[in-house]
């Protein structure tokens, strides 16, 4: 469909039977992916097919976008230059959502390229010029890392322990830990078979420096898990034992609220909907993302 009607049209179908059909809604992410690598075939540079986006779904059309670039470069083009690959997306200086989603999609494009070897492509991330172009990297390789388990017929990442939920985050250098443990919650749901307050015990367990990061991943999971529906979100961020826990929690639901839908409407709702204690640090969440845009 993109390669004849363009990308606008695929989006289009997408968000016309989105809200009538649960399967497409538990799968946009993905198929959002797949308009992207789609958009590669028709789009000469990474930074033109950005301009012909859409963040519907969690962005996931550009991180499609850097995958299918990444493999038609191939690993050592893509590698001898890093910097060069979002120098033409805008917003580098304000550090926009357009451009975090570039270099986020650099680390899934990285892996790509890496045959999923998570440790070297956690390296190749340090190759970027600044720190938030190198966290934004190792989060996307950590996320694909997620993605490629179970995917492609039964490949499974040698990555991921099921009788060490937290690993490799146990096993990763401290520079990068952060960003393992803000995605690893929701391979540990998967490993307890969804039960939240499992995995928010878990994370209690998680040294002080990177025990926030690992709620604020529950809180997204908990957004996920609802379809980002304001009452099953406030339920699940409930199961906190502490006020550190649900705060956290909730800052996750809502930035993935925001994310998501490329909007701050709902957002606002769930702001409304949780603890009158929390609403306050909901609130300049949802400021501070938006202000991205």
């Amino acid at each position: 469909m993109v390669a004849e009607r363009g990308v606008a049209e695929a989006f289009a179908d997408l968000k016309a039977g989105y809200a009538a059909d649960p399967e497409m809604q538990r799968l946009c992410h993905a198929i959002t992916h797949a308009i992207g690598q789609a958009a590669v075939r028709k789009y000469s540079t990474v930074a033109e097919a950005f301009r012909y986006g859409d963040n519907a779904c969690g962005s996931g059309y550009y991180h499609g976008v850097m995958q299918g670039f990444a493999l038609t470069l191939g690993r050592e083009k893509l590698l001898s230059d890093l910097d060069a690959v979002c120098a033409g997306v805008p917003g580098r200086e304000r550090k926009s959502l357009d451009y975090f989603n570039c270099v986020h999609g650099l680390g899934h494009a990285i892996m790509a390229v890496r045959a999923d070897e998570l440790f070297d492509a956690l390296h190749d991330c340090d190759g970027l010029t600044g720190s938030m172009e190198q966290n934004a990297c190792v989060n996307g390789v950590f996320m694909e890392n997620l993605i490629v388990d179970g995917a492609h017929g039964g490949h499974y990442s040698k990555y991921l322990k099921p009788g060490e939920p937290l690993y490799p985050c146990t096993a990763v250098g401290e520079q990068y830990k952060a960003e393992c443990f803000d995605m690893q919650t929701s391979y540990a749901l998967g490993v307890v078979r969804g039960d939240f307050a499992k995995v928010f015990a878990l994370c209690a367990r998680v040294g002080a420096s990177f025990r926030s990061n690992c709620y604020q991943s529950l809180g997204r999971d908990a957004a996920t898990v609802s379809r980002d529906q304001v009452p099953g979100t406030v339920a699940t961020c409930r199961l906190g034992v502490d006020h550190e826990q649900r705060s956290y929690c909730v800052l996750g639901a809502v930035l993935d609220f925001v994310y998501y839908y490329h909007s701050d409407v709902r957002a606002k709702a769930l702001c409304s909907g949780v603890d009158p204690d929390l609403r306050e640090g909901c609130r300049s969440a949802i400021a501070r993302l938006v202000g991205r845009f």
